[in-house]
C-alpha cells in the first residue's frame, strides 16, 4: 500500500510514520514492555526515542532482536566498518581493562601515545600531530577551535544540509533543518553555501550537467571566501555520507586552492567516513587533496567504545597556552586500545580494498534496478558508502518520502535496516566485513521491497 501523503522524515526516522505503528504492533510482549520503559525514562527526541525495537545481540554484520528477529545491518550508526563484536576488538578491550582502565588528563599512557603515532603514519603529509576527544561532535569543536587560534578569525564556510554533530556549535557550521529549527540563536559567522551535488544542483545550467557548469559550485564557495575576506575555516564532509552525494572531479582540488589564496583553512570531517569506508584509509585521498585538519570518529572505537579523533598539520600547533578539548576521556587507554585494534583490522585485512571491490558490485546491481524501476532517481556509490534515491517521477525529481519510508519497512520485515536520510534516501552502509553473499542477499530484500509497493500491507 502506498500512503496517502509522503511522510515528514527530513533526515530520517522520526518515529511518526504509519508503518511504525504496523511494525510496533507486531512486536512481542517483552519488546513491548522494554520499549514502554524506555519512553517513560528516557527524554524523547527524533530519530531516537521511541524506539522502533529492542535489541539482545550483534555480531559481524547481524543484529539480533530481543524477540530473535535477525537483521542485516546496513545503518550501524557508521560504526561498524569492522563488523560487530570483532574478536580482536573485544579480546583488545578486555586485556587493557586488566591493566589500565582509565588515565587522567595529567598522565600519557602506552595505548594513547601509540595510536597517535599510527594514526599519523597511516596519514598523508603534513598531518602529523593529534588530539582525542569522545565523540565525533567534540572533536569538531576542537577543529573549529584550532582553526580561530591558529588564523586569528572566526568564521566559517560549510554547507547547507550537511552534519557535523548536534551540539549547539556543530549544528551551527551544520545545515540539517531538523537540528537547526527552533533552537535560537546560533554561532555568528557561520556561513553557508550549497552543495556539491550533480543530481539535484541548484547552480548548473538546465541542460550540460557539471562538464558544461564549470564547477559553479566551487566558484560559489569561493565568491563567498572573497566577499568575507575573513573566513578562518571551510569545513565539510568529502561526501555528504547519508546521502552519498559525489562531487564532480576537480571541485575539491579548486575548493582546496581556493582556501590558499584567501587564507583559510579547510577541515574535512569524516567522522562517518573514516576507516576505508570510500576505499581509501581517508576518504579525502579520493578526492586528490589533504586538508589542514581531519577529524575521524564513530568506526574508530572498533564498534564498542567511543572515540574520536582530530589530524592536524603541525604547524597548527599553536594553542599550548589554552584547553582545546580537555576532556575527561580523551586519552582513554582502553577506547585507544579498541581503536588499534580495528585499525589492524582494517589495514590487516585489507577492508578499503574490499569496500572498493563489493562497492562497484552493489553499484552495478543498484543501477541494475535504477534500469527497470522508474522509482529509483538515481545510484550513487563510494566504496561501501552507498544511496538510493527515490523520486516519484525522474523529469522533476519529486522526492518520494512515502515510498522511501514503505521501502524501509518492508526491508525490515524482511531482515535488512538501513537509513532513511532526507526523507527519500535509502543509505545503505554495511561494514566493510561484510561477505559477498550477505551484501547479495541484502540487495535481493531491498530489490524485492522496491518492486513491491503495491502489496496490501507493510509485512506482507
Amino acid at each position: 500500500m502506498r500512503p496517502d501523503k509522503d511522510v515528514d522524515v527530513s533526515e530520517g526516522d522520526v518515529n511518526c510514520s504509519p508503518n511504525r505503528a504496523v511494525w510496533s504492533a507486531r512486536l512481542g510482549g517483552q519488546t513491548q514492555a522494554l520499549l514502554a520503559r524506555d519512553a517513560a525514562v528516557f527524554l524523547h527526541q527524533s530519530l531516537s526515542t521511541p524506539c522502533l525495537d529492542a535489541l539482545g545481540a550483534c555480531s559481524g554484520s547481524r543484529i539480533r532482536t530481543l524477540d530473535g528477529r535477525e537483521l542485516l545491518d546496513f545503518h550501524g550508526n557508521s560504526v561498524h566498518q569492522v563488523g560487530f563484536s570483532h574478536p580482536a576488538v573485544v579480546r583488545a578491550v578486555t586485556e587493557q581493562m586488566r591493566t589500565l582502565t582509565f588515565s587522567p588528563r595529567r598522565f600519557t599512557n602506552e595505548p594513547a601515545v601509540r595510536l597517535a603515532e599510527r594514526l599519523v603514519e597511516l596519514s598523508p603529509r603534513p598531518l602529523g600531530k593529534v588530539l582525542f576527544a569522545p565523540g565525533g561532535t567534540l572533536a569538531v569543536g576542537m577543529a573549529l577551535k584550532i582553526a580561530r587560534v591558529a588564523t586569528g578569525r572566526f568564521k566559517t564556510v560549510s554547507m547547507w544540509d550537511s552534519f557535523h554533530g548536534a551540539s549547539l556549535d556543530a549544528i551551527s557550521v551544520g545545515g540539517e533543518a531538523l537540528f537547526r529549527a527552533g533552537i535560537g540563536p546560533l554561532l555568528p559567522g557561520t556561513e553557508h553555501v550549497p552543495p556539491a551535488d550533480p543530481y539535484r544542483c541548484v547552480l548548473a545550467p538546465p541542460s550540460g550537467g557539471c562538464q558544461a557548469c564549470g564547477l559553479r559550485c566551487a566558484a560559489y564557495l569561493e565568491y563567498v571566501l572573497e566577499k568575507e575576506r575573513d573566513v578562518a575555516a571551510v569545513i565539510a564532509e568529502p561526501f555528504r555520507c547519508t546521502t552519498v552525494n559525489l562531487p564532480p572531479p576537480g571541485y575539491w582540488p579548486r575548493v582546496r586552492q581556493a582556501c590558499q589564496r584567501h587564507g583559510a583553512l579547510l577541515i574535512m570531517d569524516e567522522t562517518a567516513l573514516c576507516l576505508g569506508r570510500a576505499g581509501t584509509f581517508h576518504a579525502f585521498e579520493r578526492f586528490d587533496v589533504v586538508p589542514d585538519m581531519v577529524v575521524m570518529g564513530k568506526g574508530l572505537g572498533g564498534g564498542i567504545m567511543p572515540l574520536a579523533a582530530v589530524l592536524a598539520d603541525p604547524a597548527l600547533d599553536v594553542a599550548g597556552h589554552g584547553a582545546l578539548g580537555h576532556y575527561t576521556h580523551e586519552k582513554s587507554p582502553v577506547a585507544c586500545a579498541a581503536a588499534l585494534a580495528a585499525i589492524d583490522v582494517v589495514v590487516g585485512e585489507h577492508l578499503p580494498d574490499r569496500a572498493l571491490a563489493l562497492g562497484e558490485h552493489a553499484v552495478t546491481r543498484l543501477g541494475a534496478m535504477a534500469s527497470r524501476l522508474p522509482l529509483v532517481g538515481d545510484v550513487r556509490g563510494m566504496g561501501l558508502s552507498l544511496a538510493v534515491e527515490l523520486v516519484t517521477d525522474r523529469q522533476s525529481k519529486a522526492p518520494a518520502n512515502a515510498q522511501a519510508d514503505a521501502v524501509l519497512y518492508r526491508c525490515l520485515h524482511r531482515g535488512l535496516s538501513f537509513k532513511v536520510s532526507h526523507g527519500n534516501c535509502l543509505t545503505l552502509t554495511p561494514p566493510l566485513s561484510i561477505t559477498r553473499d550477505d551484501l547479495d542477499t541484502a540487495l535481493d530484500i531491498l530489490e524485492e521491497a522496491l518492486a513491491s509497493l503495491g502489496n496490501p500491507t507493510p509485512g506482507a
